[in-house]
């Protein structure tokens, strides 16, 4: 069998067509990745063929995930992590769904007010770095529950490709030096992690350069053997504890034994004729995208336009109430009563609506609700088999490299999740959402998040699957990938590449990306009371993985084509790849 593959551009040559060529960006999409059997799309191609190689060996979608889970650990540390946690949404090809959480959770030793001075005041880098940013990781329980509930291979295979190129190691091209790029300074106040991942110039590998990972390899082969145990109890997990304890953080035995993942309902809702299966809290993502659509299926986006001032303000409405609510009502659902059933009602999608004018900007300080006072470093990868079975997960690290931090002996870099949490209300997080009591800080929670991996079936069938990392514009990047399949007919290469806006309440700004927007555009925009701006920090963001079935887009869809999975990584991205066979 042929393998079809693309390589993406590294982000810093996509970044330069993208100014260079303004909205005609969208023109120099590639085709989307063209596969009969399979399609695999993550950030890390090495990882994308650990995936394929899963699924022409007669593993099924979630076998591939786990497999592409572990690889990602050892291929792409900024992101890929055993240290993190995230989500997995699950569709089977018998038209069972399912959610798994194995979000990370605050040590029973945390508090609400941890990372507030004697004044009050939140400590500045206390919930970023350093081991007093570490939340109890979840993912290695993720993939193992699994691979034991909906996969049908055994651990050892799955885990056997990681723990080849953590112990052999694996070379870098330009786009693994691309995607390395910035976190060597981090990694190096760590004196476990420097050594492994900088030479003695303090500088990454190179393209054509091997990173060999044999701390981590060990750690690997004990998951191999033992399961869940050989991460949470034994060497490993005492590991961990005791560099935690001197390091100034909370993390007990006892929290790493305890750790359980949930398996909860996706979030669902229709938007024109599509069910869209999403992330239930603690995830904000699905219900926030889906109260967006709900809102947004009443208004003629087709027809006004991709990018057209009309379609743009009722995007930016939209969000700016959805984004209301997800900062203020969604939390944990062991510790909060989350509105779901009222938030996507269609009598909230209308109270809304009734509030939004369509020839002037809201206000987003009306909006505040009385007594108010997340990471790019995120990765997704989507999959479809063979038989249909579709997965699509999102998991982190958070910040980039995470907390910085590493457990002498386990190869394994720590999330700083913590900061997801409301550290004290009104007070924006490190990706300036400002969120409420709902999300504060006690043992055993999970923070809010906004991984959005989702789903998108039509008359039973998968259709689509997507989801980004991006922080709290997650939302967003996935809704538009969406939308711009749906209403605005796009290939699924075309809808992942066109440049995003993003509106989250507070602070009352429409971001955008470089040339998202025409001046003309702009301008109207403007008019209306929108402010309207370039992000200088962070002027390009997500890196949004797809896959389409039946065409590349809707337009082109033919049920007797032999290749019927369409796969996309984004161009944004440095060293993803979209794999199928």
């Amino acid at each position: 069998m042929s393998i079809h593959t693309l390589r993406r551009r590294s982000g810093i040559v996509a970044l330069a067509l993208l100014l260079q060529t303004g909205a005609a960006a969208l023109a120099a999409s590639p085709k989307p990745v063209a596969a009969e059997h399979g399609m695999v799309v993550t950030a890390q191609h090495t990882a994308s063929d650990v995936g394929v190689a899963i699924l022409q060996n007669g593993g099924n979608a979630v076998d591939a995930a786990v497999a592409v889970g572990y690889a990602l650990a050892v291929t792409y540390p900024r992101a890929g992590n055993l240290g993190g946690g995230g989500f997995m949404t699950i569709r089977m090809a018998d038209g069972r769904t399912t959610f798994l959480d194995f979000r990370e959770k605050a040590p029973l030793g945390a508090t609400k007010d941890m990372y507030l001075d004697a004044s009050g005041k939140p400590v500045k880098g206390a919930s970023t770095s350093g081991w007093l940013a570490v939340g109890v990781p979840g993912t290695v329980a993720g993939l193992e529950y699994a691979r034991a509930h909906y996969g049908t291979k055994d651990r050892a295979d799955l885990i056997a490709p990681a723990l080849t190129y953590a112990r052999d190691g694996f070379t870098f091209d330009a786009g693994d030096a691309a995607a390395f790029a910035g976190g060597s300074a981090k990694l190096a106040m760590d004196p476990s992690a420097g050594p492994i991942f900088l030479g003695d110039d303090g500088k990454p590998p190179a393209s054509g350069e091997r990173l060999v990972q044999p701390d981590l390899a060990t750690t690997l082969a004990t998951i191999s053997e033992t399961g869940v145990d050989g991460f949470y109890r034994g060497a490993t997990a005492e590991a961990i504890v005791a560099a935690s304890k001197a390091g100034g953080g909370v993390l007990s035995q006892e929290d790493l034994a305890d750790y359980r993942v949930r398996e909860l309902k996706p979030v669902t809702c229709d938007y024109r004729g599509y069910t869209v299966i999403s992330s239930p809290p603690p995830s904000s993502g699905g219900v926030i995208i889906c109260e967006i659509l709900n809102i947004l299926k009443a208004y003629p986006l087709g027809e006004s336009g991709s990018g057209s001032a009309k379609t743009v303000h009722w995007m930016i409405e939209a969000m700016r109430h959805a984004y209301v609510d997800r900062n203020t009502e969604l939390g944990d659902p062991d510790f909060v009563d989350n509105p779901v059933d009222r938030l996507l009602s269609e009598a909230h999608a209308a109270e809304i609506r009734e509030e939004i004018d369509p020839d002037h900007a809201g206000v987003s300080a009306d909006l505040k609700p009385e007594g108010f006072g997340e990471s790019h470093e995120t990765t997704h990868y989507s999959i479809v088999d063979e038989a249909g079975n579709a997965v699509a997960v999102t998991y982190t690290l958070n910040g980039s490299y995470g907390a910085g931090v590493m457990a002498p002996g386990t190869g394994v870099l720590m999330n700083n999740e913590m900061d997801d949490f409301t550290q004290k209300p009104g007070v924006p997080n490190l990706y300036g959402l400002v969120q409420g009591e709902a999300n504060a800080i006690a043992p055993k929670k999970s923070p809010l998040s906004s991984m959005s991996p989702t789903i998108v079936t039509k008359d039973g069938k998968v259709a689509m699957v997507i989801g980004s990392p991006g922080g709290s514009r997650i939302i967003t990047i996935t809704l538009e990938a969406i939308l711009n399949v749906i209403d605005h007919g796009m290939t699924i290469q075309e809808a992942i590449d066109a440049p995003r806006i993003h509106h989250q309440w507070l602070p009352d700004t429409v971001a955008m990306e470089p040339f998202a927007l025409s001046p003309d555009t702009v301008a109207k925009l403007e008019a209306m009371g929108h402010t309207v701006a370039v992000d200088k920090d962070w002027p390009v963001w997500g890196e949004a993985a797809g896959i389409l079935v039946g065409g590349p887009s809707l337009a082109d869809q033919d049920p007797k084509r032999p290749q019927r999975y369409f796969g996309a990584e984004d161009s944004r991205a440095a060293a993803g790849a979209a794999r199928g066979y």
